[in-house]
């Protein structure tokens, strides 16, 4: 039993919703502002952690670009002058997902590239197999036929 609810109470932790590393002295007082704020925050990439959302990150420099967010919100910039903003001084890896630029175009369309050239190869190794005629199998030989006669008699025999 005890084994039981310790793996319910590890199941309920996993399925809680990742706490935010938002702290309570960088919350605005302006429940709008702090909405963008934190709508901003789940765009930008903790430089620290890589992976993450500066609005999930504890890292030190998670918390100044958040900082910067709401400062620059509470200056009046809208959201793309923020984003603008924090491109131009960190580069365009801030962003978790980058936008579709010049810059940016081999990594929007590496993925479909490699998917289209994996099928067109399996295309062209199927299209040159049925052209060599190795799809279809040639007839057993009589030897062939008289050993698996005898292989499949003895197999029902056995049962």
């Amino acid at each position: 039993m005890r084994r039981m609810m310790s793996a319910i109470v590890a199941l309920m932790l996993l399925a809680m919703p990742a706490v935010h590393a938002v702290q309570p002295d960088e919350i605005m007082s302006d429940p709008v502002k702090e909405a963008r704020a934190r709508d901003l925050s789940r765009e930008l990439r903790c430089m620290v952690c890589q992976n993450q959302s500066i609005d999930d990150s504890d890292a030190p420099l998670a918390r100044d670009l958040r900082l910067l967010v709401r400062e620059r919100i509470a200056a009046g910039d809208s959201n793309p002058q923020v984003l603008d903003f924090l491109v131009a001084r960190y580069g365009e890896f801030v962003l978790l997902k980058p936008r579709f630029e010049r810059q940016t175009l081999l990594l929007w369309l590496l993925a479909p590239l490699l998917l289209a050239g994996g099928g067109f190869a399996l295309w062209q190794q199927i299209r040159r197999r049925s052209r060599n005629g190795t799809d279809v199998m040639a007839p057993l030989t009589p030897e062939e036929e008289a050993r698996l006669a005898a292989l499949m008699s003895d197999d029902a025999t056995s049962r």
